[in-house]
């Protein structure tokens, strides 16, 4: 006789976690070995694209508050770290879910049956779930589309028989007993222990787990950063920044004037950017137009003149003070160049700009004729772009926050009304003009400095206005009088401006603050707001303890006179 002893919800729990794991781990070494769908990330990447606007801003801003707070480095990189995190901790929790569910519902059921059909129907359904979520938000799986769909539902298969086939296990591991044929004695079969059994389980999923994500791992990363059709390539040649023989030397411990491109900030809507093939893409124009066109890379190097300009980019998510703003060199071609290729038919009135993520934004024609700084760009820092930055194209619009400039540009169509993008859906701002501000990036307690009058230290930090540029920069004291800053020669006049205080020293605490005037003489914003949903405005403060001087850890250096 066999004794049923039910497993419970919080058993099936564990098993789902443990199972769920070995699946994950399987996942993403079929990801780094073939392309194939890695679910997880599509998880998380379907349920911030059905987010209302308003909740998905407001674990935006946790987000960003817990980087600060914990001082987890630079926010774009450490949000990206996070996004995939919950990625990860979304899909262990549905795949917890599923299966102790599913062993509740095996616990009410009335059949005895010990084999395995029950589990294949939750994996196939499981994996239908699956592959209909990663049908809508997938960017990464190279795989062919057959292939994908067979090893999508074939895992999940694998995984509901495994969780069938635990709860058989547990739910008949009570002491059994039979009558002996011959003596007619009653044998006692020993019971299944079950403690050791999900030891076992939970061992084995360890292992597998390891194996999967170590082998993932160590073949290292997926392709494409992009290369550049054909022999148009633009490679660098050492050129040197415009700026160099300016006349003030930045403050030690100001951020670098030309952000490193692997340090450029990156802020988009996916877990992970899109693999596009250089070869296949195509640029698709169509809709209000003459002269509908599919355009591919070498076209673009081809048909247009090539224009370089040093360019800060910020984040409309950036905070008073915050690392979402870099500033590179981009190189491509003008946009009303492309504008005289495709000749807009005359009720055309904006560009609906959509790329390879999905994300779409619309740019309305008579801001494009008004300004022939927009452009279209191919290569950051005579490179082509990299994967992560929007590669093969991406548009730059002076005077607007990043997210109104799309990236990783598949099509373009012209039509005849203004409609909301991506985000402006999404409660954010309409037009997402960049608000002037300034930052303290350093107060140079490890470099003070000596000349005749005593004691000086260096401050500074940046000034930004996007395209309507810095006139003037002052700081302020512990809330003392405003006292006008050195400025550095800006890269272009689409970039920040660096600017430098050198401060007479005195022992004690101090709160430094600056503020910027644009190039028209317009004070910033004082008012302090949040980023949402117009940019963050205000005045930046940096507070600093001085040492007495015998506790400098080498001495004052000495100015010249």
């Amino acid at each position: 006789m066999d004794t049923i002893k039910k497993p419970s919800l919080w058993l099936g729990a564990l098993v789902g976690a443990l199972l769920t794991m070995t699946l994950t781990s399987v996942l993403f070494l079929a990801d780094q070995l073939a392309g194939l769908p890695f679910i997880p990330f599509d998880v998380f990447d379907f349920v911030s694209r059905v987010l209302p606007g308003a909740l998905l801003t407001f674990g935006i801003d946790m987000m960003v508050d817990m980087i600060i707070a914990f001082n987890m480095g630079e926010t774009s990189v450490a949000a990206k770290t996070a996004e995939q995190l919950m990625g990860l901790g979304a899909f262990l929790g549905l795949g917890l879910v599923c299966v102790a569910a599913f062993y509740g519902i095996l616990n009410r059921s009335k059949t005895r049956a010990r084999n395995l059909y029950p589990g294949l129907m939750l994996g196939l359904g499981f994996g239908a779930v699956m592959l209909l979520i990663s049908e809508q938000v997938n960017l990464t799986a190279t795989a062919p589309k057959a292939a994908q769909i067979v090893w999508v539902l074939i895992v999940s298969l694998l995984w509901g028989a495994a969780a069938n086939w635990i709860y058989n296990a547990l739910a008949h591991s009570g002491a059994k007993t039979k009558i002996d044929e011959e003596t007619g004695e009653t044998i006692t079969v020993e019971a299944l222990d079950r403690r050791q059994f999900m030891v076992r389980i939970g061992g084995a999923s360890a292992v597998l787990t390891v194996i999967g994500a170590g082998l993932g791992a160590f073949i290292g990363n997926r392709p494409g950063e992009g290369q550049v059709a054909g022999d148009a390539s633009g490679a660098s040649d050492g050129d040197v920044l415009p700026n160099l023989e300016g006349n003030m030397e930045p403050a030690p411990g100001t951020r670098p004037e030309y952000t490193p491109l692997d340090d450029h900030y990156r802020i988009d809507i996916s877990s992970r950017p899109p693999v596009i093939d250089s070869g296949e893409w195509r640029l698709d124009v169509t809709g209000l137009v003459e002269n509908p066109v599919s355009l591919s890379l070498g076209d673009l190097y081809d048909k247009f003149e090539r224009v370089d300009r040093f360019i800060t980019l910020s984040c409309i998510s950036n905070r008073i003070g915050g690392t979402l703003i870099s500033t590179t060199k981009w190189s491509g071609f003008r946009m009303s160049d492309f504008l005289e290729l495709v000749k807009p038919q005359a009720d055309a009135v904006a560009l609906k700009i959509t790329g390879a993520d999905n994300f779409d934004e619309y740019v309305m024609l008579d801001v494009i004729n008004a300004d022939d700084r927009i452009m279209f760009a191919y290569e950051w820092d005579d490179q082509p772009l990299k994967q992560k930055h929007g590669f093969p194209l991406r548009i730059y619009i002076p005077d607007r926050y990043g997210m109104k400039q799309p990236k990783w540009i598949e099509s373009i169509e012209f039509v005849d009304a203004w409609q909301e993008g991506y985000w402006v859906r999404r409660g954010w701002s309409v037009e997402a003009m960049v608000n002037p501000t300034s930052v303290v990036d350093t107060v140079a307690t490890d470099a003070i400095l000596k000349d005749d009058q005593g004691y000086v230290v260096p401050i500074g930090g940046i000034a930004y206005a996007g395209a309507k540029r810095i006139s003037r920069v002052e700081v302020s004291v512990n809330d003392g009088d405003w006292q006008e800053a050195k400025l550095r020669m800006p890269l272009s006049e689409l970039t920040w401006v660096l600017w430098r205080f050198d401060w007479r020293f005195q022992e004690g605490e101090y709160r430094f603050s600056v503020r910027a005037y644009d190039g028209d003489g317009n004070l910033q914003s004082l008012e302090s707001r949040g980023t949402r949903p117009d940019g963050a405005t205000g005045v930046h403060s940096k507070k600093e303890t001085m040492p007495s001087l015998a506790d400098l850890e080498s001495p004052p250096t000495e100015t010249e006179a």
